[in-house]
């Protein structure tokens, strides 16, 4: 089979590229970059994603059985990248988000009503507002995702995918994804203050018992390439994520363990946690999801136990110095809290590490 991977450089695109090539398929790689010397064997074409009519003629000459499109970010971007192809790929699958629920809407504030039920399938309710996210947050967000645009939603890039008569599309709905090369570094707060030998973890109570989806990049990248090789994921939607979904807390636990970390974690109550450890939105509103339908129908499982998975990402992180907001890890106010609560008689961790 031949896929072209369109913007394939960045977090999940060289694990994707690396398992499709196990797999015997030919990979096209359409970038902005430069040539990747990880993969100096590959097709490569150059050119912008945000202008991809420019390319049309290149990008069709290729005659990819199925394109994965990594870096859609709208729905302008994805009728464009529907009319490139149609009469060419048998296929497109394009990346999605869990932010497309109605979920992501109510722990925002941004959607009337009750909380949505978890776990989340891929028949929940999605959001009814559009661009959940403000000016202000895309242009940080672009500091480290380059490729989203201002008209960013993920709505519009599935209604796009899914409802070409022509083409069929597949749509995969991703989770937090976590692991090396992880621009956001998500395990970053648990992994700084390990390294620099914090005594205790603090968790607001609140965010403590958030439920959120997650997956590691090459267990993500497996779902992607499962669906692109398999006939059956045509004109399908499917969560991909982690089961079951950890909250904060269990999720700390786990990296902690990982770490071989023998400190404290202090769940702290809300009106005395610092302000820095806090999340806006209303936490009662989980993001917890359900992967059954990946799992049933095309026989997905994850390929790098969890274990594995969250000692090579803390490794990585170690090894990678990364961009953090100073701000974010008040290691003043973190003390003043432990301090205040070591004057008080009785008062325990709700977890403590022991070297046993």
């Amino acid at each position: 089979m031949r896929v072209l991977l369109i913007g394939g450089r960045g977090f999940i695109g060289p694990s994707i590229i690396e398992q499709l090539q196990r797999a015997g398929h030919d990979v096209i790689l359409f970038d902005r970059g430069a040539r990747p010397e990880l993969f100096t064997e590959l097709e490569y074409i150059q050119g912008d994603r945000q202008h991809l009519a420019d390319y049309a003629a290149a990008v069709r000459k290729t005659r990819p059985d199925v394109v994965i499109d990594v870096v859609l970010s709208s729905g302008r971007q994805a009728a464009e990248l529907m009319i490139t192809f149609r009469g060419i790929a048998r296929r497109i699958v394009a990346l999605s988000s869990m932010d497309v629920y109605r979920a992501c809407g109510v722990l925002h504030g941004l959607e009337p009503g009750p909380l949505q039920a978890v776990p989340l399938t891929e028949e929940s309710d999605l959001r009814t507002k559009l661009q959940t996210y403000s000016a202000e947050a895309l242009a940080h967000a672009r500091k480290f995702l380059s490729w989203l645009d201002d008209e960013y939603d993920k709505i519009p890039v599935e209604q796009a995918v899914m409802s070409d008569p022509e083409t069929p599309g597949t749509v995969l709905r991703l989770p937090f994804v976590y692991g090396p090369r992880d621009q956001l570094s998500r395990l970053l707060p648990i992994v700084k203050r390990i390294s620099d030998g914090r005594r205790a973890i603090l968790l607001d109570e609140d965010v403590a018992q958030w439920r959120a989806p997650r997956g590691y990049v090459d267990n993500v990248a497996a779902a992607i390439v499962l669906a692109a090789t398999s006939d059956q994921a045509a004109r399908r939607i499917y969560n991909v994520a982690e089961q079951p979904a950890y909250s904060e807390l269990e999720w700390t636990r786990k990296v902690v363990d990982a770490a071989e970390w023998r400190g404290e974690i202090f769940v702290v109550p809300s009106g005395l946690c610092p302000e820095h450890l806090k999340m806006p939105g209303n936490l009662q509103q989980h993001w917890a999801p359900d992967s059954g339908r990946i799992r049933r129908e095309l026989g997905y499982r994850e390929v790098v136990p969890l274990e594995n998975a969250l000692r090579t990402t803390i490794a990585w992180v170690r090894e990678h110095p990364q961009q953090f907001d100073a701000s974010k890890f008040d290691y003043a106010a973190e003390d003043a809290y432990l301090d205040q609560r070591a004057g008080k008689a009785g008062s325990g961790p709700i977890m403590k590490r022991s070297n046993a």
